[in-house]
């Protein structure tokens, strides 16, 4: 069975949550670093999406690449700049990386669908 990239990033959310009420603090920092981090600057938010997706198939996380995912269909980013980025983590990662870039397509797919109304297809 294909994974849901939806269901993945929503159960992480609810342990995140959890997280958040049970040590607060250190989830504060954590949310302050990736707010700062992620904000446009030198580098547009866009770009520094798709290089935070790069680095989750090269770090073989699935958690990373559904959220990256998703940000990016947020964000409109065109599918070819998806790609090309999946492209330049393969060649860094080698064949893992590609298994997990064939998953980011999968998790983009997915919240395609979604944010459009359609079936996953």
């Amino acid at each position: 069975m294909a994974k849901s990239y939806v269901e993945i990033t929503e159960s992480i959310n609810r342990g995140i949550v959890a997280l958040r009420n049970e040590v607060p603090d250190p989830l504060a920092g954590f949310s302050a670093l990736a707010k700062g981090a992620m904000k446009s600057g030198a580098l547009p938010e866009a770009t520094k999406e798709l290089i935070a997706l790069a680095i989750g198939v090269a770090g073989h996380c699935d958690g990373c690449i559904g959220f990256h995912a998703k940000a990016l269909v947020r964000l409109g980013v065109p599918r070819a700049q998806v790609m090309e980025a999946l492209a330049v983590a393969v060649y860094m990662g080698g064949g893992p990386s590609l298994m997990y870039a064939a998953e980011a397509v999968h998790a983009l797919d997915e919240f395609e669908a979604r944010a459009s109304g359609a079936a996953p297809g």
